[in-house]
């Protein structure tokens, strides 16, 4: 088993048009999804002292995620909009509320030392501290989402291991030269999703393509988070790349079926 630790961002997707909202966050679903998937898992973040940051530890304590180094602070927990149309959510205004505050101490530091996989995002507020997350931790995973600029690439993937990002709506050549870019910098692994086209993983010195697997769809929120949480924990894991792939699209058609990341949702407070 593959001992997993999210760190950095949480947040509560509010759907609007539902009256509801689901605990999630990059970090967090890929912390709860890697759990399901049958691996040792914890969460390191700050939540708010408001019914959202309940929310979200009350869904963590039930997922049975380890979150013993998490803190409550005063003030609002993130949480934004969320609308899905023609089952691909969208994400409207946010808040980052305390998670912005996060700043690691050399306990945090020993724990997360404590486990195989540090996953982390652009969405954590912690770049300052990756130079020594990645004394730290065995391998550091960062999810840059599709919200990725050069020059941010440049500055943190010295200190990657492995680099996740969105790239949809990109014709594959364009797709192959940003993951050479990427793997020039550092990661020994980059793996790029592109939404209804599937995703790619490059090792620096192959190619791996792999689709996606044709679902029922009500809601693609968390179908990135499932497919990167089940892909790391395979590859590290000891599978071969490109039956990781295989199994990770798996994970993310099944999150497709549902709303929210991992469930949890409960009425927005009036």
């Amino acid at each position: 088993m593959v001992r997993v630790i999210g760190v950095g961002d949480n947040t509560v997707d509010q759907y609007l048009h539902l009256g509801m909202m689901f605990p999630g966050g990059n970090a967090v679903n890929v912390a709860v999804l890697a759990h399901r998937y049958g691996h040792p898992t914890s969460y390191l973040g700050w939540f708010g002292n408001d019914v959202y940051g309940h929310l979200l530890l009350r869904a963590l304590e039930d997922e049975g995620i380890d979150i013993s180094h998490c803190r409550v602070m005063d003030g609002p927990n993130a949480r934004g909009e969320v609308t899905v149309v023609d089952g691909d959510r969208v994400f409207g205004p946010a808040t980052h509320g305390v998670t912005t505050q996060i700043d690691l101490t050399p306990d945090d530091l020993e724990y997360i030392g404590q486990h195989d996989l540090m996953h982390t995002s652009i969405y954590s507020h912690i770049e300052r501290q990756l130079p020594e997350l990645s004394q730290t931790t065995p391998v550091l995973a960062f999810d840059f989402s599709s919200d990725w600029k050069r020059d941010y690439l440049a500055e943190c993937l010295p200190w990657v291991n492995i680099a996740l990002l969105s790239y949809p709506d990109r014709e594959y050549e364009a797709v192959e030269d940003l993951m050479r870019w990427i793997s020039a910098q550092g990661p020994r692994l980059v793996l790029v999703t592109q939404g209804k086209d599937g995703a790619t993983v490059f090792d620096g010195e192959r190619f791996y393509r792999q689709g996606i697997v044709d679902t029922e769809v009500v809601d693609t929120l968390g179908a990135g988070d499932s497919f990167a949480a089940r892909f790391l924990v395979e590859y590290l894991g000891g599978v071969a790349i490109r039956e990781a792939m295989s199994k990770a699209a798996e994970s993310a058609a099944e999150t497709c079926r549902y709303y929210g990341a991992f469930g949890h949702g409960m009425p927005i407070p009036q």
